[in-house]
């Protein structure tokens, strides 16, 4: 029988590293959570011997993951739980009761950069050498470069996950790691094998050239590429100094925006930015913008997370993290229903492995936002497949004792099926039963089941790992992330 790779057999199926898609520290895992990593692969291996199984191909399944999940289960303290069992390790389809699922699954926030041009070259003569030093650009493309762009990106997001639709948002810099019209092609590309299986957003830096140019481009990139939203970071500025949406350049490219007929509005909130203010990725100004512009909606991305913060109950007077974004919404009269909605990208894969913070903020977005303005997304192809993430969002409980302290509504299969992807329907105008029905025989479904006949994920992640990684990266890009 063929071994697996040395490499391969250590890799878990649920990505426990310390990756960050960076725009944040890599926090290294603590002392629990290396236990929790000790105790998963010991099961792992000793449950593949006992099936007959190779450690791959037990890794590649459902009771894998299963596995990773229940030792998870050690670090709650009574608030966050996964949905697992040890028969569920050991029996497929107890495994698949519980991580496998037949919920749309619409992802709002994956990633791309562009392989064709020199953006991560100018000025910048050693970036490429850094970047063929990460992990990602060992994905066994012909050129490293590739192993960032649209190839990656249909393979990870949509034949190894259970992803059905994805929004490609843009990026921060000048140049810009990816053009609207990039984005388009790729779209494109997507089409040909699915349908209707990729949105665009179009990115406007409002700071970085004359008010005159950047509506000018903001009408071109609506009449060119057919955009479905607008993605805003509010950090970024050409000289490392950010924006507030309230400043008149916010409310001058909001008003732009609806007035082009595009009033869907994404904005990078929380996850600060390694060299720039952190002060505005802070969501304060979001409730009052949704007050002044009812006819706008707003995705907020992160949802004010931010990773060094530990997301307990609810503080009213917090001015970081998930609470500050609630606070925001609630001081200016935004409640569930309202204009603005919450998403999960970075923020949940961060907090599955911190299963008490997941049961906090998650309930808090349930509680303050409500069931029906939260939105799933992953940050992909930054972390890999995005296919562990989903598991995890299935298996995940918050306990009875958190819904009954903390007044945390129950994460029932009803609720994540919003968040998965019926809330993001919604926005972006989708008819679930209609799209369904026109992607079941579609050469990417056909494709897809064909694959999972004989799976190879990477169980990868992307993004830096270490501190040392991000300071290289930053040195690079000269505390700028590209």
């Amino acid at each position: 029988m063929k071994k697996s790779a040395p490499d391969d057999a250590l890799r878990l199926p649920v990505k426990l590293d310390s990756t960050s898609n960076g725009e944040y520290w890599p926090q290294s895992p603590d002392a629990a959570l290396q236990e929790v990593q000790r105790s998963a692969m010991e099961s792992a291996v000793e449950n593949a011997r006992r099936l007959g199984m190779s450690r791959r191909a037990y890794l590649a399944s459902t009771c894998g993951a299963a596995t990773v999940f229940l030792a998870l289960n050690q670090l709650g303290c009574g608030g966050g739980r996964y949905r697992v069992s040890k028969e569920s390790t050991l029996e497929p389809k107890a495994a698949d009761e519980t991580l496998a699922g037949k919920e749309f699954i619409f992802d709002v926030q994956t990633h791309q950069v562009s392989a064709e041009r020199v953006w991560w070259k100018e000025g910048q003569p050693s970036l490429a050498d850094f970047l063929k030093t990460t992990p990602q650009a060992d994905c066994g493309a012909p050129a490293w470069a590739q192993c960032f762009t649209d190839d990656t990106l249909i393979r990870e997001v949509f034949l190894n996950s259970d992803t059905q639709l994805a929004v490609l948002s843009g990026l921060w810099g000048d140049p810009l790691p990816m053009f609207t019209e990039e984005a388009a092609r790729t779209r494109e590309k997507v089409a040909q094998l699915g349908r209707d299986r990729l949105r665009i957003h179009g990115v406007v830096q409002p700071t970085a050239a004359p008010w005159e140019k950047i509506a000018e481009d903001m009408r071109r990139q609506v009449e060119a590429w057919k955009l479905s939203a607008w993605k805003l970071y509010t950090v970024w500025g050409p000289n490392g100094e950010g924006w507030w949406l309230t400043d008149e350049i916010g409310r001058k490219t909001i008003e732009h925006g609806i007035s082009l007929g595009v009033p869907l509005v994404a904005v990078h909130k929380g996850l600060p930015l390694s060299g720039m203010n952190p002060e505005y990725t802070r969501p304060k100004d979001v409730g009052p913008v949704a007050r002044v512009f009812p006819k706008a909606t707003f995705l907020i991305y992160h949802s004010g997370f931010e990773p060094d913060l530990t997301e307990g109950p609810y503080d009213p007077k917090a001015t970081r993290g998930v609470d500050a974004l609630i606070r925001s919404l609630e001081e200016n009269g935004i409640g569930p229903g309202g204009n603005v909605y919450a998403e999960l990208g970075s923020t949940w894969r961060e907090l599955m492995k911190k299963p008490d913070q997941a049961a906090h903020v998650v309930g808090k977005l349930l509680k303050h936002v409500g069931e029906d303005r939260i939105l799933w997304g992953t940050d992909a192809i930054w972390f890999g497949s995005p296919q562990d993430q989903i598991q995890a969002f299935r298996a995940f409980e918050i306990t009875p004792e958190f819904q009954e302290r903390y007044g945390y509504p129950a994460l029932t299969p009803e609720r994540k099926a919003k968040i998965f992807g019926l809330n993001a329907a919604r926005v972006y105008g989708v008819n679930v039963p209609d799209l369904r029905k026109a992607q079941l025989d579609d050469p990417l479904s056909r494709a897809r089941e064909e694959y999972a006949n004989a799976p190879m994920p990477s169980f990868e992640t992307y993004g830096p790992r270490t501190r040392r990684d991000m300071l290289r990266l930053l040195d690079f890009t000269r505390g700028m992330p590209d």
